[in-house]
């Protein structure tokens, strides 16, 4: 295998920890967001007196404002400084975090929303710019590794947090804290991040080509991308999916302009030249893959345990706390360990974590009532373990030969491949357990079962990619 991580040398700025610690902080707010409003969708439809579709779109509207504003904020971020950028952004969450929670209509919540993903994505290229910037060698593999183990934590615990928050504060309003929440917080990370985050070179946009044709085409080729998926999520597989065709389309294009971009000698807002950094474009179609069957597994067994059971918010936010507790555990051991064991730490993560999903699946067909909770814990402890060594090795092992100048372009296009994932991971799953539920005479074990398995089968096909790419980089003369 080719080198992991650079060198095993440890100099950087001497704040880089603490940076870390705030950039951390905002990234986790930005992706609890995510999920953590799956939980009080139905106190946001009674609240405001509207159908699931449309509250729907809270959830959705966020993911696609988010996947939209990676790359091009990226590239912003390469160009006018990571700080400026991340204040920016981090000031621009906090305001729309509050307008959200405040607003009076569904109209009014789901704009705010749209401009909290806005924000959302304008923020997290940031964090994968800084540890470029602030860390050498052997230390930003473990950077890089906490960051990988923020993006799978955030996920997961963003229910239990909802319901903790929804049990915690009684009333038709207790979802308004969902929001309210990140104002605190957000307002702490800002005051840390204006004192600790270093100044970059002075930069401005005059005389800096920002590419803005690309930047259309590949955010025209995203939307028509998102737009089937997380409408299929309130409608189903529909007639929006022609919109794919579009989108292939509109991506082509834009892999042709990049191209002629940078042979022009002009600055693209994704440099082609990304596609043969080493790691970069297998780990970002590992990542996609995973976050494919990932990210609906939290809706279907949401719906599972509170429509199915009739578990509460918060006890059906608790029922999935082994997964988030294993990601927790592997993701920060995975982080230490990927320097030295590189993509096979990849390989052994999507075997745990599909294991672990078939036998949860199994047991949740068979097992009902208070049991079916205690009897998945042990499936999922082993699922979470997995997944912690999936998504931060695989975060590392994608950014870190990517050169500083373009590193925010890269984790942003890293990003947008795991929210397009998720995406269309949350609609296929979402799609599956309302059609076996319905055909089923309102089975509700079978219909996360069935949806769970469909996500091994989808792991299943992420491990493949990650086994291709371990046997490629495997440096001759190695047998194991």
């Amino acid at each position: 295998m080719s080198a992991v991580v650079g060198a095993s040398s440890t100099t950087g700025h001497p704040l880089r920890w603490r940076v870390l610690a705030v950039s951390q902080l905002a990234a986790f707010m930005a992706l609890l967001d995510v999920s953590i409003v799956n939980v009080a969708l139905p106190s946001i439809e009674r609240g405001l007196g509207v159908p699931a579709g449309t509250a729907q779109w809270v959830v959705s509207g966020y993911a696609l404002a988010l996947g939209l504003a990676l790359v091009p904020a990226g590239r912003l971020g390469d160009v006018l400084g990571r700080r400026r950028m991340f204040l920016i952004a981090l000031s621009a969450f906090v305001l729309a975090s509050a307008l959200t929670g405040a607003a009076p209509t569904i109209g009014l919540l789901i704009a705010a929303r749209l401009l909290q993903g806005v924000a959302a994505g304008m923020l997290l290229p940031q964090n994968s710019g800084l540890i470029q910037e602030l860390f050498q060698g052997a230390e930003r593999g473990k950077a890089f590794g906490i960051l990988g183990a923020t993006v799978g934590l955030a996920t997961a615990t963003g229910p239990i947090v909802g319901g903790l928050i929804i049990t915690l504060i009684a009333g038709p309003d207790a979802w308004r804290w969902v929001f309210y929440v990140n104002v605190p917080i957000g307002l702490v990370a800002l005051v840390l991040a204006a004192r600790l985050v270093p100044k970059g070179s002075p930069s401005s946009l005059r005389g800096v080509h920002l590419d803005l044709i690309g930047s259309l085409l590949l955010g025209g080729g995203v939307l028509c991308l998102l737009l089937p998926a997380v409408d299929a999520e309130s409608n189903g597989l529909g007639q929006d999916w022609w919109l794919l065709v579009v989108a292939v389309g509109l991506l082509t294009a834009f892999a042709r302009w990049e191209l002629r971009t940078v042979r022009r000698g002009r600055e693209p807002v994704l440099d082609p030249r990304l596609a043969h950094t080493s790691g970069f474009a297998a780990g970002s179609v590992i990542g996609m893959v995973y976050f494919i069957g990932f990210t609906g597994i939290w809706l279907v067994l949401a719906l599972f345990f509170q429509d199915g059971l009739g578990y509460s918010p918060l006890r059906s936010g608790l029922a999935v706390t082994p997964f988030a507790i294993g990601v927790a555990v592997s993701a920060a051991i995975a982080g230490r360990l990927v320097s030295r064991v590189g993509r096979v730490l990849t390989v052994a993560g999507l075997t745990a974590t599909i294991a672990g999903l078939v036998a949860t699946a199994l047991l949740l067909r068979h097992v009902g009532g208070d049991a079916a909770a205690w009897a998945a814990a042990g499936p999922l402890l082993l699922a979470g373990l997995g997944g912690g060594m999936v998504t931060s090795p695989n975060v590392t092992l994608s950014l870190q030969d990517v050169p500083v100048w373009m590193a925010g372009a890269a984790g942003g296009a890293l990003q947008t491949a795991q929210r397009i994932g998720s995406a269309i991971g949350t609609a296929v799953l979402a799609t599956i357990f309302y059609r076996v539920l319905t055909g089923s005479g309102h089975n509700y074990p079978t219909a996360v079962s069935d949806a769970m398995l469909s996500a091994s089968a989808l792991m299943l096909l992420a491990l493949l990619l990650a086994t291709v790419d371990l046997v490629r980089h495997r440096p001759p003369g190695t047998t194991s």
